[in-house]
């Protein structure tokens, strides 16, 4: 009897494989141009099987199986899913609530709460993967959310996650302005090359898969920004990250943060205020990345100096587009990065917009929130379309390659094969 009974189990599991294989679902995308994350193609079609994309270039060379559901895109164009760069889920913008308010006032279950709705308003902006840097005061709870999101329990996009990012001692905030408190931290603190490397350990062993270190902040007197960690420290944060196959992104506002973050090796540099010829020219040479985040200082301006965009540029913002053109007269890969959350999430388009407002071209725009973004994140098949790689896809209505706000028309958002929306 046991023995009839096994016969007839495999029997079934045979069976529900056969039409587990016999049943995968082909989806056949047909837009009017393809972004396949370097150029753009007339005519061709993609075609999904499963989480996967199955082939894609012009229709009469794709074979496509006579039961694959066919989705017609008509007047749109076709990429891959974008990137976020810069992105803080657990922070909402600073004219709703301050940011220290956030972090001292606003609890972890409602900003927790919060980030699954700024995750689920990204993906629907067609940011199907996100750089998380730092949870500002949230603990690690970044970690879980990107957890819940892999498991299916929340819509939201792929995430790398930073944790708690790092600071100097005594210079982030919230100020503790009675030594008696304790306070939340925005960061974690550290000092010393041996406080850094069991730090950056730490971050990695709670869940980091990169790590975020401020090279500057404004703790100067007057609140200047001024240099935090030497440039051994920051070799030290390096080199340990880098052990690990972690990139490292760095927080710098200064010309002398920058020069010792260029000097130690990183990854990225986020911001870059302090950027100049020479040190963009370094950041060419040693292949270090700018994510510029031009819409965070647009949203500080109108937040904090009651600029209004069309009035006269203020001298944050004549800085901004300074570094921006710097950077890219010296060659230095430009990141797509806006620092979401900052302002509203789900606008995360907003830095594309303004990228090209500051001089970048629509295509190399393109580029930056794609390929580029996949490539200096070591981020893998994701950021193009081709064969092999996973289904995550956005339409837009519209040729962004040709007027970049179109990015901003979303007319479907695949992730992992899955179609979130559809218009």
């Amino acid at each position: 009897m046991k023995k009839l009974q096994l016969t007839l189990m495999l029997i079934l599991a045979s069976a529900c494989l056969v039409f587990a294989q016999t049943t995968e679902t082909y989806t056949l995308l047909k837009p009017d141009h393809v972004f396949d994350g370097e150029q753009i193609h007339n005519g061709w079609v993609v075609l999904v099987k499963g989480n996967r994309i199955e082939a894609v270039g012009e229709a009469a060379n794709v074979k496509t199986p006579a039961s694959a559901k066919v989705i017609e895109l008509k007047g749109t164009t076709l990429m891959p899913g974008l990137i976020e760069g810069h992105s803080h889920l657990f922070l909402h913008p600073y004219n709703e609530t301050l940011w220290d308010d956030q972090v001292l006032k606003e609890s972890r279950a409602e900003r927790t709460a919060r980030a699954v709705v700024h995750a689920r308003e990204t993906l629907m902006a067609g940011f199907t993967s996100e750089r998380d840097l730092g949870t500002e005061g949230a603990g690690y709870d970044d970690v879980g959310l990107k957890t819940a999101i892999d498991k299916g329990i929340i819509p939201g996009p792929r995430m790398m996650v930073a944790t708690r990012a790092i600071v100097a001692t005594g210079s982030y905030g919230p100020k503790n302005v009675v030594d008696q408190n304790t306070i939340v931290e925005g960061g974690e603190e550290a000092d010393g090359e041996e406080g850094i490397t069991h730090v950056v350990r730490s971050q990695i062993g709670h869940g980091a898969d990169l790590i975020k270190i401020y090279a500057d902040y404004g703790w100067g007197l007057d609140k200047k920004a001024e240099p935090t960690f030497t440039v051994e420290e920051l070799k030290k944060a390096v080199e340990v990250a880098k052990s690990s196959g972690r990139t490292v992104a760095v927080h710098s506002s200064t010309s002398e943060g920058l020069r010792r973050a260029i000097e130690a090796g990183v990854t990225t540099i986020e911001h870059g205020d302090g950027g100049t010829p020479e040190l963009f020219k370094l950041m060419k040479e040693k292949n270090i990345a700018l994510c510029p985040t031009l819409a965070a200082t647009e949203a500080y301006a109108t937040y904090f100096d009651g600029w209004k965009k069309g009035d006269p540029d203020i001298a944050s913002i004549k800085r901004k587009k300074y570094i921006f053109s710097e950077a890219m007269k010296a060659g230095v890969t430009i990141c797509m990065g806006g620092d979401v959350g900052v302002f509203t999430h789900g606008d995360n388009a907003r830095e594309m917009v303004l990228m090209v407002e500051y001089g970048m071209k629509p295509i190399d725009v393109l580029r930056s929130a794609t390929s580029v973004n996949a490539s200096v994140f070591q981020l893998k098949n994701v950021g193009n379309i081709k064969a092999g790689y996973f289904a995550d896809l956005v339409a837009v209505q519209g040729n962004p390659s040709e007027d970049i706000k179109a990015v901003k028309q979303v007319k479907l958002v695949m992730k992992d094969g899955v179609i979130y929306r559809q218009e």
